[in-house]
């Protein structure tokens, strides 16, 4: 007999704490990881969007605690967007200052929470398998270019500008060119030596317990500090840079208020929505994209996750922050770091905060070069090889949208990029589509031919130009035969050129026999469309 406690049986306790400890115990680890990677781009992001640097470490901690506790995925992270710095920088300077900026993220998660609330988190179910194995490949690859100055000690650029095209009339391919002529011999042996550690350090099994990410830092500082007062020594720029709170009133100091004055402007809530959309669209995108390489292949609650990150956005408007999304490289890292629940994501949100409070000057001896490394790896896991294999074997109509997706986002931005591939997938699901309204026999009948033509089981509009087509192009004199007896739906247009048709095929000589074909058909109910096995 079990003790109830509070109507749970403490054999139920003992097992959720025995989830819970065994889940830390892959969590936690993973939860540093994704710090590592988050701070470098906080900072970099903040600094691209033309924001306070604090505003991106304090969005940071947001995404982590806040939208972390109250999303329903368990390894998606949230944080700030480097797809929204572009929007984020014009709508500071239309609006004329960043107080008035932050009303406008306040509406936006407001925004945020009614779509949620009203079930538009759907629209993800939409999106084809390959447009987003595409998108992930991109960001793999943009990881990787984007990070190549950094491994090498260029840092002309920082990090949070992932866009192709730069301020400066550069892009992307130049950035990597200049890298290769300003070489710092000192950051390409820490982000050698820090590579090989990503390698080879989980592969050796009595040390694989200590993050290979955590000994990448540690040995970057160690390296870095040998350096000092050489040839190889790093520059200032080539550290993370992170603001120094020496007291309370400085750190309070640091906050934003919004400007609500501004309520009745026309642009504050254009803004609003803009961010709203985009960073709505951004959210489904990830969420989708982590579900996929997600190990128990759970499914995210898109409707709850619009809900979280509408709260995430309002209360970082409150306090100074930035506009954040579900974000796929944290989240990437956080899979791939062997995180199991959303535990991972709200630790790094509190790594965030301590190291923010305690240890800033400790943080600004990491070397970028070494940071690098780590997203270098993250972006090959991403960009694998064996992937374009996988989806070569798919076939054309998979391969194309995920080649087409993957240049699109590389040249142009995330969602851009994932609007070309969408069009494109959309042109070959409607493709197949098209192809496959019927079925189409000619079984000889003495001196003339019977042709069966038995409809799919759903036709419609899209199969109205197929259908005519072949109807029109039917030999004189044949008999035709058209079955509807496995259709459940017919489109009215589809009906009216199959009635048409019969109606005047005489003029051919041919004679049309229906079979099983309504005069009306009602489109059926969601829930009859749903399989059920028998």
């Amino acid at each position: 007999m079990q003790i109830k406690q509070g109507g749970v049986s403490a054999g139920d306790l003992n097992l959720k704490k025995y989830f819970l400890a065994k889940n830390l115990k892959k969590d936690i680890p993973a939860g540093l990881v994704v710090f590592l990677v988050a701070l470098p781009l906080c900072l970099g992001i903040a600094l691209a969007s033309g924001a306070p640097l604090f505003s991106g470490i304090l969005s940071g901690i947001i995404g982590g605690i806040v939208i972390g506790s109250l999303s329903g995925s368990q390894l998606s992270v949230a944080g700030p967007a480097a797809g929204l710095t572009v929007i984020v920088l014009n709508s500071i300077a239309s609006l004329g200052s960043f107080e008035a900026f932050l009303l406008a993220l306040i509406l936006a998660g407001g925004i945020q929470i009614i779509l949620g609330l009203v079930k538009a988190g759907t629209i993800a179910n939409y999106f084809p398998s390959s447009v987003i194995e595409g998108m992930l490949a991109a960001i793999g690859i943009i990881l990787i270019m984007k990070q190549f100055p950094h491994a090498v000690g260029y840092d002309a650029d920082f990090e949070g500008n992932e866009g192709f095209s730069q301020a400066d009339s550069s892009n992307t391919f130049s950035g990597i060119l200049n890298a290769l002529g300003k070489i710092n011999y000192g950051a390409l042996i820490i982000s050698t030596v820090s590579l090989l550690l990503m390698i080879y350090w989980p592969k050796i099994k009595k040390v694989a317990m200590v993050p290979a990410p955590l000994m990448v830092v540690v040995i970057g500082v160690l390296l870095a500090t040998l350096f000092a007062g050489t040839d190889l020594a790093l520059l200032d720029k080539q550290y993370v840079q992170i603001p120094l709170v020496n007291s309370t009133g400085e750190f309070f100091g640091l906050f934003k208020s919004p400007n609500f004055s501004g309520i009745g402007d026309k642009q504050v809530w254009i803004t609003a929505a803009t961010i709203a959309i985009v960073a709505s669209l951004e959210t489904l995108l990830s969420l989708e994209a982590v579900d996929k390489i997600d190990p128990i292949k759970r499914i995210s609650p898109t409707n709850r996750e619009l809900v979280a990150q509408g709260a995430g956005n309002l209360v970082s408007g409150m306090l100074g922050g930035l506009p954040m999304t579900a974000v796929i490289v944290r989240s990437s890292a956080n899979v791939n770091a062997g995180a199991r629940t959303k535990m991972s994501a709200i630790f790094h949100g509190f790594l965030l905060l301590i190291c923010l409070l305690a240890i800033p000057s400790l943080l600004n001896k990491i070397p970028l070069s070494c940071l690098a490394a780590i997203l270098l790896t993250v972006g090959y896991k991403l960009a694998r090889i064996s992937l374009f294999k996988h989806m070569w074997h798919k076939g054309l109509d998979q391969f194309i949208p995920f080649v087409v997706t993957i240049v699109a986002v590389i040249l142009t931005d995330l969602l851009i990029g994932v609007g070309i591939g969408m069009l494109v997938g959309v042109f070959y699901i409607l493709r197949t589509n098209l192809r496959n309204p019927y079925f189409y026999t000619i079984a000889p009948n003495g001196e003339k031919n019977t042709i069966r033509i038995k409809l799919a089981e759903e036709v419609s509009f899209l199969n109205k130009a197929a259908i005519q087509i072949t109807l029109t192009s039917l030999p004189k004199g044949s008999d035709v035969i058209i079955d509807g007896s496995n259709s459940r739906y017919i489109d009215p247009d589809v009906l009216e050129i199959i009635n048409n048709y019969k109606h005047n095929a005489y003029t051919k000589g041919i004679i049309v026999q229906l079979k099983d074909v309504k005069e009306r058909y009602d489109i059926p109910p969601l829930k009859d469309l749903i399989y059920k096995p028998e």
